[in-house]
């Protein structure tokens, strides 16, 4: 399976401009024969707590929008918006709204919606805890024959949650804008998460900077299960292609059956 990396240097709160910058990307990756694109995460926007600006429906018009490329170019995609709850929560005054939700979504090559995923570690110190909601629940969904995941950004700092869904899976894909003062631990969290799970880990990370004065640097990475990087961005390409072979995390499984010692909790 060939996949897309793509790092952003998203314009802050242009959506437009982001769509038609990815739509680029897509035709080109589809173009080289790329199976799967990845964005990274709030892609349409950057990464930002202003929700009443960005949040959309779920099939509003940045998932619309990329269900069509999809079927057109017959590519997977996966990527991160930030979404509205138009459902009401049950409460004792019966019509209190939830909160909107960071999430990461799959769209498959026939164009569409196949899962969401909405972030299970808010980053507090950015105020996103207050800003959206805390997930709870991890998604599984099928490339091909294979099996994968999706994570948010500062997901990557909690092993447990990866575990969760460790032997589901054989690609754990992670959506992130981390800043550049932190990148060193960006990459040897994404080794990490691949060697303890034995399986591709892509992590796609964005460029630039963004109105909070925050840098990015890239750095994303495509690891095979047993935490050698296949490929890595640099701080200014938006366009990263690897070639990576699924059937690896089965077979090295097979010859090292480290998670069949895992403790049921």
């Amino acid at each position: 399976m060939k996949v897309a990396s793509i790092q952003l240097n998203i314009k802050w709160h242009d959506k437009q401009a982001n769509l038609l910058r990815a739509k680029e990307f897509i035709e080109r990756a589809a173009n080289a024969g790329c199976e799967l694109v990845v964005l990274p995460e709030m892609f349409n926007s950057g990464y930002s707590m202003s929700h009443q600006e960005i949040a959309e429906p779920l099939e509003g018009k940045s998932v619309s929008f990329l269900c069509s490329l999809a079927k057109d170019f017959r590519i997977n995609i996966v990527g991160g918006i930030a979404v509205n709850n138009e459902k009401r929560a049950n409460s004792d005054s019966g019509n209190a709204k939830l909160q909107p939700e960071n999430i990461a979504f799959f769209i498959n090559h026939n164009g569409e919606l196949i899962s969401h995923y909405c972030k299970n570690y808010p980053f507090t110190l950015a105020g996103e805890k207050e800003a959206y909601a805390t997930g709870d629940k991890q998604v599984v969904f099928s490339l091909g024959e294979f099996r994968a995941t999706t994570f948010i950004c500062y997901d990557l700092r909690f092993p447990e949650l990866f575990r969760q869904v460790a032997k589901q899976v054989d690609l754990m894909i992670v959506i992130a804008s981390w800043p550049s003062t932190r990148q060193h631990h960006w990459e040897l969290l994404l080794q990490a998460r691949a060697i303890e799970n034995q399986c591709f880990l892509i992590g796609v990370n964005r460029i630039g900077s963004d109105a909070n004065q925050l840098d990015y640097s890239g750095g994303s990475l495509v690891c095979d299960p047993m935490g050698e990087i296949l490929s890595r961005g640099d701080a200014k390409s938006e366009y990263l292609e690897t070639q990576i072979d699924l059937a690896q995390s089965a077979a090295t499984r097979a010859a090292f059956p480290f998670l069949n010692d895992m403790k049921s909790s």
